[in-house]
């Protein structure tokens, strides 16, 4: 390591935290969304542009993670990251005092831009910092903190809509706590002489970033961004099926399927570093496959949230092998590159995630029909897994 500093549980956990950021800049808005409907009712086609107050900034993830990636190259990565703490604050604060729904959504463009070096750069600086296990380890428990952060934002957002839609925007001014925490137990990364870099090196192309590799990686990650979100966005309305109406009853019932993700992100904290990844994509497809089709077949809401549970629990698995093998087989010079195209494509796959159920169950009879069909699409991606291992091993054994 070149730099006179080790990163230790201070670092981890300053680095850690940011990642809640990207859950609040739609879940804490999502109780609210009735309330702003009306408040600008008198704006010309308000349906569709209120709703872009929530779904923006995730859009602007999608877009402006590449280039964040470049940014943290070119420029170094904490003093980007400090900025964009700032500017996140400000202006996820801005529509308190605006009152023109243009400048909010304008404001909310800025969100997700500050979002995407966000998110971006603090998951570079966990992949320069930490190595081996201790960096599987935090990189997975960014999957359980965002998880674990958007069933806590869905309630704060929720009690301080009492107060009125613009209060909860005031939480965005936790983005300053995160900085003070960035500015005091981290330091600028600097290349380190770590035998997975040195290894990532020899791999990178003549131009210095493996693309090869990376193409491979993000078209995986775009496919298990759908099935990752599908349950989590689709799950309430799977249960107003059986006559479950109740909002309230609707959100705890959601919320205990939800917890599959923590819990899968812990099972891969256990045996992710102890398989290969083709093994883990091999149990995680299999999962998700295994979820969808009890979601797409069950008579009663227990074993529609049975099916809920495993499918979470598998993608709870997926986010942090896919997220690990994308930074793990990075050098120092290009890992913030390769870090915002797999942010981007994993929000890609979010953005997609409602028009491919959309699609699906448009031809198969609704929503429990598109269950069926994604069901079938994980299990494809479980052969796929299955025969990478098994082609993996024949090689070891004919060398």
């Amino acid at each position: 390591m070149t730099t006179h500093q080790r990163a230790g549980f201070a670092t981890g956990i300053s680095l850690l935290l940011p990642i809640t950021l990207s859950a609040m800049a739609i879940v804490l808005l999502a109780p609210n969304l009735p309330a702003l409907l009306q408040e600008f009712a008198s704006v010309e086609h308000h349906e569709y542009w209120v709703p872009m107050v929530l779904t923006v900034p995730a859009l602007c993830v999608a877009l402006f993670s590449p280039m964040a990636g470049i940014l943290g190259d070119r420029f170094g990565r904490r003093r980007l990251l400090l900025a964009a703490f700032l500017v996140y604050a400000v202006v996820g604060i801005a529509p308190v005092f605006l009152s023109d729904l243009g400048w909010i959504i304008v404001s909310r463009v800025a969100v997700g831009m500050a979002e995407a070096m966000i998110m971006v750069l603090s998951t570079t600086m966990i992949g320069d910092y930490f190595e081996g296990p201790a960096r599987d380890r935090w990189l997975a428990g960014q999957t359980a903190m965002a998880s674990i952060s958007a069933l806590l934002f869905l309630n704060v957002g929720g009690f301080l809509g009492r107060f009125g839609w613009r209060a909860p925007f005031w939480v965005y001014g936790s983005a300053l706590l995160m900085f003070v925490l960035v500015l005091l137990f981290t330091w600028e990364p600097a290349r380190r002489d770590s035998p997975d870099a040195e290894i990532a090196q020899r791999d990178a192309s003549s131009a210095g970033f493996p693309w090869l590799r990376m193409s491979g990686i993000i078209a995986i990650t775009v496919f298990g961004s759908v099935l990752f979100y599908t349950a989590q966005i689709q799950s309430p309305i799977g249960l107003t099926q059986f006559g479950i109406t109740d909002p309230a009853r609707i959100g705890f019932l959601t919320s205990l399927a939800s917890i599959g993700v923590p819990v899968g992100t812990y099972v891969y904290s256990r045996v992710g570093s102890k398989l290969p990844i083709a093994s883990l994509l091999l149990i995680e497809f299999t999962l998700l496959a295994i979820g969808f089709l009890l979601m797409s077949r069950s008579g009663a809401p227990a074993g529609f949230l049975a099916g809920c549970f495993i499918n979470q629990l598998g993608a709870g698995m997926l986010l942090p092998s896919l997220l690990v093998w994308a930074i793990s087989g990075l050098p120092f010079e290009v890992r913030s590159r390769g870090a915002g195209l797999w942010t981007g494509a994993f929000s890609v796959g979010q953005f997609l995630c409602p028009v491919v159920v959309t699609v699906a169950g448009s031809h198969t009879g609704g929503l429990r029909g598109a269950f069926g069909v994604l069901a079938a699409a994980a299990l494809v991606g479980a052969a796929l897994s299955l025969f990478a291992r098994l082609r993996k091993d024949s090689a070891m054994v004919h060398a």
